[in-house]
């Protein structure tokens, strides 16, 4: 039953960090994609977060991807005069993200997504150990 336990509990681990990964990329990929008209805001940084809750069943915590929260941080604001998405003094609002911060939160969740990686597969190597004395 343990090692059950252990596995279930690192498929959620990495369920989470793939859902974080997945934000943090379309987060990177709109870093520099602006508004098209002069009215219109910017594509806002996502946030993903992350809940615990007992599960009853395994008797652990377990941890699922929460909300995707919207960053409410101020927009970026460059002088383009022509841009069409400038305002009347030659403004453009660009994403609140940075990228230097959104690679940090990637390579965290990559390391934290391996981790889990090598839970399961120390636990499989584990189980394998375990059926080889059995048979023997």
């Amino acid at each position: 039953m343990d090692f059950l336990k252990s596995l279930m509990i690192s498929a959620a681990g990495l369920k989470v960090q793939s859902g974080r990964m997945r934000v943090i990329a379309e987060n990177i990929a709109n870093a520099d994609s602006a508004a098209r008209t002069p009215n219109e805001d910017p594509y806002r940084r996502k946030i993903p977060t992350v809940r615990s809750s007992f599960d009853k069943e395994l008797g652990a915590e377990m941890v699922r991807l929460g909300k995707i929260e919207p960053d409410r941080s101020e927009f970026g604001v460059r002088f383009e005069p022509g841009h069409p998405a400038a305002d009347d003094k030659g403004y453009v609002r660009y994403p609140n993200v940075s990228t230097l911060i959104e690679s940090v939160d990637m390579r965290e969740a990559q390391r934290t997504y391996e981790a889990n990686l090598n839970v399961v597969s120390s636990t499989r190597q584990m189980l394998q150990k375990t059926l080889d004395i059995l048979r023997g």
